[in-house]
């Protein structure tokens, strides 16, 4: 006789499936609910986060740009931090993805290293205001009337009236010469 099943095997019948997955069912439940409940509070405590930190910003006159970003990261850090928290709840082992999520955090990081120092550069800028739009400068070789400070490029007009973008990490380990302005 031809058997589907090896020797030593028995087909459980549908009943004690059903039984078994019920139980687990049940088991698990609590843990899903408790599991989005944590989710739920860290989306709430991000949303909540990003209007602290625009507020804060907003009641030191903070640049526009600086607050969307600064919002941007609180948020997004909270609901990570949600994420992998809700996860371990649910009995997912997060290790594995605690140490995956720092070894993209770093290899993306050394991937766009000039794109991260040009934005950090950026932020500086606008934080420190060395000088304002309108001003003329002059740096590595270039210069100019100061159009823009955004957060890769500052922006320049030449006296031959052509646009320059310097990168912000340029602007900010040479020398810049802001030359007085003539009203």
């Amino acid at each position: 006789m031809f058997r589907i099943v090896p020797r030593g095997w028995e087909l459980k019948p549908m009943q004690d499936i059903l039984e078994l997955w019920w139980k687990e069912l049940w088991v698990f439940v609590p843990r899903l609910v408790l599991g989005l409940g944590i989710f739920l509070a860290f989306w709430i405590g991000a949303k909540a986060g990003q209007s602290i930190v625009r507020r804060m910003a907003a009641a030191r006159d903070v640049d526009p740009n600086l607050i969307s970003l600064f919002g941007s990261i609180v948020s997004a850090s909270l609901l990570v931090f949600g994420a992998v928290t809700a996860l371990g709840t649910l009995s997912i082992n997060v290790t594995a993805l605690v140490a995956g999520l720092g070894l993209t955090g770093f290899a993306v990081g050394f991937a766009l290293k000039d794109i991260l120092s040009n934005a950090i550069s950026g932020i500086l800028l606008i934080l420190y205001k060395p000088f304002h739009h309108g001003d003329q400068i002059a740096v590595t070789g270039f210069e100019g009337t100061v159009l823009e400070v955004n957060m890769r490029y500052t922006v320049l007009n030449t006296a031959e009236q052509k646009k320059v973008f310097l990168p912000n990490s340029n602007l900010f380990t040479n020398p810049v010469t802001v030359f007085p302005r003539t009203s």
